[in-house]
């Protein structure tokens, strides 16, 4: 696999972060809707989190976030098939539904997994 050149570094663990997050069901449901969070002046939601990722451009144009944020061709894969996965569950509960009521849609599940496949090319 070729890797390019990053030349936004400091970008990227944030993009992993937000990756992970959405990978993990328990740390949804344990700081997106219980709001108990690991240390004091923490937050995360789900809007936070796709905000980070829209602000790298890796899901509405992960092709070009390559070499920036994205270091290969299955990394832009794996958010374009993340960004797929959003934008039905966006538009199953719509925009201004509520954290729970995202993670309790049907397609939720498709996001957990396209994000774990997504992290799995990040981590590579």
């Amino acid at each position: 696999m070729k890797l390019a050149q990053v030349t936004l570094p400091e970008m990227r663990p944030e993009v992993i972060s937000a990756v992970r997050a959405l990978s993990d069901p328990e740390y949804q449901q344990r700081v997106w809707i219980d709001r108990i969070y690991p240390k004091p002046n923490f937050f995360d939601d789900f809007t936070l989190t796709v905000n980070i990722l829209n602000d790298a451009t890796v899901l509405e144009a992960p092709e070009a976030a390559l070499g920036y944020t994205l270091a290969s061709d299955a990394e832009v894969r794996a958010m374009s098939a993340l960004a797929n996965a959003l934008d039905s569950a966006l538009k199953t509960v719509g925009r201004d539904a509520s954290d729970a009521e995202f993670m309790a849609s049907e397609p939720w599940p498709g996001v957990v997994a396209a994000a774990r496949d997504a992290l799995t090319a990040l981590n590579e």
